[in-house]
């Protein structure tokens, strides 16, 4: 955290610890705003960078974020890019995107979001040193932000109005949770703030399906829990003591929370770990990130590994970790494929030069709604995906 400085309605010099989540910078300028300010100037001064400290009623700022939102879609369904100048606007590449090359389109896309995001961050709160927010008709979000950032440090801050406004709809999904039906009937996974939420059931499926490998009933490794569901899962199988490990506290802490909640803490053992733990198991599955790029902010290390870097570990890695006749079991997407970020042959020749040998895949069909968008930037690729499951074992 670092501090962002404004003047007040009085012109005195004031300042407060910055926070964002996405680890971006304060804004450089800040001025106040209020009701009185007209939409329009609003989002001209957030695309220059200006940052709109909200003195107002916080329900008016949330209409004032909806008003940017609009006019941020509305740029980027206008006509296709235009060189260099054209990246500086809000999502103008978005539609441009569809008819370009894949990789180029992802790209792109990227761009779009990015801008569209830190058009949209200006808008700003004041939070007191309690976690209250000191504007009128403001609701109380402390359980929220608590649950987030930890106990309240003692000093006031400022944060990004759509990043609170996240934090919010983090802790709603935490209370409500996401139905697993592969855990049984009425089971949930809750997600914490910054742990990816598993909502795309299908990998959860190829993991509750595939057959067990001798062996495996007594021990297997789950590489990169989140949330702990595969380990749940394997837990539920039968497997009698499943070693899973992440490097994020987060998620490690949002593992415990599940499996207690589950009842399956007593056969899940949980490890700080980069990949692997010590030992050999006769299965280790890994669900890595599925997409080769860097990540705008911590919570999309879920979904964007830049350079493959946990793929290739888990592929290089795997073959002195798996106990003799054992299978790693390797669940991924070919969404990268389908977007010319990383080749199937690539990923062939990484299993290889890890000693590795593929025995069988299972494939399964995307169901989010995604897939069967057409508006969608990235259609043509969602559409084409398949997630498989790659049973891999030692080379003979």
């Amino acid at each position: 955290m670092n501090t962002i400085h404004w003047q007040d309605a009085t012109g005195q010099e004031r300042s407060a610890l910055w926070r964002a989540e996405s680890g971006a910078p304060a804004p450089r300028r800040v001025q106040l705003a209020d009701d009185t300010l007209a939409a329009d100037t609003a989002y001209r001064l957030a695309c220059e960078g200006t940052g709109l400290l909200w003195a107002g009623d916080f329900h008016n700022a949330r209409q004032l974020l909806q008003a940017l939102a609009r006019r941020a879609d509305a740029r980027s369904r206008k006509s296709p890019s235009r060189g260099r100048k054209a990246a500086a606007k809000p999502a103008g590449d978005a539609v441009a995107a569809a008819a370009a090359m894949p990789g180029q389109a992802f790209h792109l896309h990227r761009q779009a979001q990015a801008q569209r995001a830190r058009t949209l961050a200006q808008v700003l709160v004041p939070v007191d040193a309690d976690y209250g927010i000191p504007l009128r008709r403001a609701p109380d979000l402390r359980a929220a932000l608590i649950e987030a950032w930890g106990p309240p440090s003692g000093e006031p801050a400022v944060v990004s109005l759509r990043e609170v406004l996240g934090l919010v709809g983090a802790h709603e999904w935490r209370k409500k949770g996401v139905p697993i039906a592969a855990l049984g009937e009425d089971a949930r996974i809750h997600p914490h703030y910054g742990v990816y939420s598993p909502v795309r059931g299908e990998y959860i499926d190829l993991v509750a399906a595939t057959p067990l490998p001798a062996g495996a009933q007594a021990l297997a490794f789950d590489i990169g829990t989140g949330t702990g569901v595969l380990a749940a899962v394997l837990a539920r199988r039968g497997v009698a003591r499943v070693v899973a490990t992440d490097q994020d506290p987060r998620a490690l802490a949002c593992a415990a929370d599940n499996l207690h909640r589950l009842g399956l803490h007593r056969k899940v053992e949980l490890q700080t770990a980069d990949l692997f733990p010590a030992g050999r198991a006769p299965l280790v599955v890994c669900n890595p990130p599925w997409v080769p790029a860097r990540a705008n902010a911590p919570i999309e290390r879920a979904v964007y590994d830049e350079d493959s870097r946990m793929l290739r570990g888990f592929l290089a890695g795997l073959a002195e970790h798996l106990a003799p006749g054992g299978e790693g079991w390797l669940i991924l997407s070919d969404l990268a494929e389908h977007l010319g970020l990383r080749p199937r042959a690539q990923l062939l020749e990484w299993i290889a030069a890890g000693g590795l040998r593929v025995l069988q895949r299972h494939d399964v069909r995307p169901r989010h709604g995604k897939a069967a968008d057409p508006s969608d930037p990235l259609h043509a690729a969602r559409s084409a995906e398949v997630t498989s499951l790659w049973r891999l074992a030692a080379a003979a």
